[in-house]
């Protein structure tokens, strides 16, 4: 068989079709187009795919591979080629946490600092929003003004339904915001036409605040205040099943990467045992 574009437009479909997130969509049809173009023209087998693979582990670091050789899988499974399916590449399990990469507290308060200078009142709340509730990006949508009055927010993402609810004060700068805005009904998060955040704008606002922060910028992105949450929330109460409920999780074991600590840390807690001599 080959992979042309219809081939990939049918993928897209079936992706919308069994309700997979539009970022899931475009990147398993990112990863589908560099495969297609890869093959140049030639007929898909298991030997190209293996080949395919190998020279990723060139370029990509195993996630990156992972995340290439998942996509295909499920293009594999599409098109009726199971022969093809490749097997993931193993990882070592992580103990610790990139602290390169990882947004402090401190860091997080400077960039709400700089928000503010800047008169960036959306910005500033969204990143308050995000950071003390620990919801996705993309469930920013289900933050309306109805929501906000009730106090909490009922996300329906992935399939999966579960209930937000909100800090007292968040409720009530929410609340004040839409009033400000004139925002009576529907999310309160939109742009000045009235349509939700799209998540490459926030994204860039973020990013503009690094330099006046002090923050690197690769630290600078929206899902860190998700994981600033997890840390946070784990810190005062150790309670890692109730943090899953809370972020949505269905395995335990990713709910664990967001709540590792760093190498520092870990050092901290070798000198407090005291057993060398």
């Amino acid at each position: 068989m080959w992979i042309r574009h219809v081939e990939i437009e049918d993928f897209a479909a079936r992706l919308r079709e069994d309700e997979r997130s539009a970022a899931t969509v475009e990147k398993y049809c990112r990863e589908a187009a560099r495969f297609a173009a890869w093959l140049e023209g030639r007929e898909v087998n298991q030997v190209l795919a293996l080949e395919y693979k190998a020279q990723l582990a060139e370029s990509r670091t195993p996630a990156g591979v992972n995340g290439a050789v998942a996509a295909l899988n499920k293009l594999f499974s599409f098109l009726g080629l199971e022969g093809c399916r490749l097997k993931a590449v193993k990882q070592q399990r992580r103990i610790f946490r990139d602290e390169a990469r990882e947004l402090t507290e401190h860091e997080y308060r400077r960039l709400l600092a700089a928000a503010r200078r800047r008169g960036n009142e959306r910005l500033l709340l969204l990143m308050e929003t995000v950071c003390s509730t620990g919801i996705r990006i993309s469930e920013l949508r289900f933050f309306t003004v109805e929501s906000a009055k009730r106090g909490r927010v009922e996300v329906d993402n992935k399939g999966k339904r579960r209930t937000v609810f909100l800090p007292g004060k968040l409720q009530t700068l929410l609340l004040r915001y839409a009033r400000k805005r004139g925002i009576a009904e529907g999310p309160v998060f939109v742009t000045r036409t009235g349509r939700p955040l799209d998540r490459s704008n926030i994204w860039s606002e973020m990013k503009g605040l690094c330099r006046e922060a002090g923050v690197e910028p690769g630290k600078v992105f929206p899902h860190n205040l998700r994981h600033l949450f997890a840390r946070t929330y784990y810190g005062l109460e150790k309670d890692i099943v109730r943090l899953a409920d809370i972020l949505g999780h269905a395995s335990i074991e990713t709910t664990r990467i967001y709540t590792m600590e760093s190498g520092y840390t870990h050092r901290k807690q070798l000198e407090r045992m005291r057993l060398v001599m």
